[in-house]
C-alpha cells in the first residue's frame, strides 16, 4: 500500500523516533561529547531519569515514544517535543495502513 502524505507517496516506513535518537548518540561531535560527557544510552536514560531498558528499547525501535519522553528528550536536546511526537504519528499512521490495508480498501466516502 502506498500511503499519501499531502502530494507525497511514501512506499517505505518513515523513520522511527528512535532511530533518530540512535543516530544522534551515534553521531556527537567533539564539542557536543565534552559537553555531554559520554552519553552513553545508559548515560542518557540516568540525565532522563528513565529506566536504561526505556532507551535501549527505544533505540532498537521496540518501544514507541511517548509525550513524557519527548519532553524529556526535547529539553536535553534543546529541541521541541513536537519533532519527537511527529516521527512516532508518522510511523503509527504508516504501521497501521500496512496492518489494515486490506480493511481500508473497502471504505467508502460517504457522499454529501
Amino acid at each position: 500500500m502506498v500511503m499519501q502524505e499531502g502530494n507525497i507517496q511514501r512506499r517505505v516506513r518513515p523513520t522511527h523516533p528512535g532511530a533518530v535518537l540512535r543516530h544522534m548518540l551515534e553521531e556527537l561531535t567533539t564539542d557536543e561529547r565534552d559537553q555531554f560527557a559520554t552519553l552513553t544510552p545508559k548515560e542518557l536514560a540516568k540525565r532522563l531519569g528513565v529506566p536504561a531498558r526505556a532507551i535501549n528499547e527505544l533505540i532498537h525501535e521496540r518501544r514507541a515514544m511517548t509525550a513524557d519522553m519527548a519532553i524529556r528528550l526535547s529539553r536535553v536536546f534543546k529541541t521541541t517535543p513536537d519533532i519527537w511526537m511527529n516521527l512516532q504519528k508518522a510511523v503509527d499512521l504508516w504501521d497501521a495502513a500496512q496492518a489494515n490495508k486490506n480493511q481500508y480498501a473497502k471504505l467508502r466516502p460517504i457522499a454529501a
